[in-house]
């Protein structure tokens, strides 16, 4: 009887701390998500539309929604940024406010927030919804609803 509480009580610890080791590797993932995310805005404050792209699955099937419908691949969403952005005075100053985070799979989040971009002649201001995915090791933007 002893061995068998014995067994059962190392179980439970192995258990727990497992559940403990999972709850950290969860916070380091949302965590890594918005490093990228301050990355992201840092090269598009230095006028680096290429660098602000580095967070985006660049794939065919990256897709991109926002108040002219739906764009596909990495390609066009940097050329509708760069349409959209042509200089640093278009580009201003952005902010990302980061309002939920929500792991969807083992590797996907969701992640909620609000962007704002500080421009002298206005600031503009909208919410962004984006599917982010490990892949091949990289966590990235699949999908981005923007308005």
């Amino acid at each position: 009887m002893k061995k068998q509480i014995s067994i059962v009580i190392i179980f439970l610890i192995t258990a727990c701390l497992m559940a403990c080791q999972s709850t950290k590797m969860l916070k380091d993932e949302s965590h890594t998500i918005l490093s990228v995310m301050k990355k992201q805005e840092t090269a598009w404050n230095e006028g680096n539309l290429e660098g602000f792209m580095d967070g985006y699955w660049e794939s065919e099937s990256l897709t991109f929604v926002g108040k002219s419908g739906l764009s596909y691949g990495w390609q066009k969403v940097l050329d509708n940024y760069k349409k959209g952005y042509p200089d640093r005075d278009a580009m201003g100053r952005l902010k990302f406010d980061v309002l939920k985070t929500d792991r969807t799979g083992a590797d996907s989040y969701f992640v909620i927030g609000k962007w704002t971009l500080f421009r002298t002649v206005d600031t503009l201001a909208g919410h962004y919804t984006l599917l982010w995915k490990k892949i091949d090791g990289k966590w990235v933007i699949v999908t981005d609803h923007s308005s």
